[in-house]
């Protein structure tokens, strides 16, 4: 959940090797990838707005692990059921949080939007911690 993170210990299979996004946009590419190959071989009509609610989120998850994890450590992306999956990992233990839209002088911050919208846009969000250190969150997004 976005209120009360979820911990769970994450340990990948031994040679586990898998592209990562070093950019928002890549990070895009492969949910749209995905999301059009699980609709071709299922023989499916692609929601439109539920593609841009993932992209979103895949765009969202990716950008904070380049700003505020020490970079993107390892991603994913899966099709599952009626939604897509997106992990990604960063080097950083925080944990995840909303900053207020103002600082303590009244002034509007920019940016701070992200994971309000991860939260909002996933049916279920998750932040693990990794045995090397750093987290994985990740969020579910529905394709419905």
């Amino acid at each position: 959940m976005c209120e009360e993170h979820m911990i769970e210990s994450v340990f990948e299979p031994p040679g586990a090797h898998r592209a990562r996004p070093c950019k928002p946009a890549e990070a895009r590419r492969a949910v749209e990838r995905a999301v059009a190959e699980r609709c071709r071989t299922t023989h499916t009509v692609c929601d439109a707005n539920a593609l841009s609610d993932a992209l979103l989120v895949a765009s969202e998850l990716t950008t904070n692990a380049i700003l505020h994890g020490g970079g993107v450590t390892d991603f994913q992306v899966d099709v599952d059921g009626p939604g897509v999956r997106l992990s990604v990992s960063d080097r950083s233990d925080e944990l995840p949080v909303a900053a207020p839209p103002a600082d303590p002088h009244g002034r509007l911050r920019h940016g701070g939007h992200g994971w309000p919208i991860v939260c909002r846009l996933s049916r279920d969000v998750r932040v693990s911690d990794l045995p090397a250190g750093g987290k994985c969150i990740t969020a579910v997004v529905p394709l419905a």
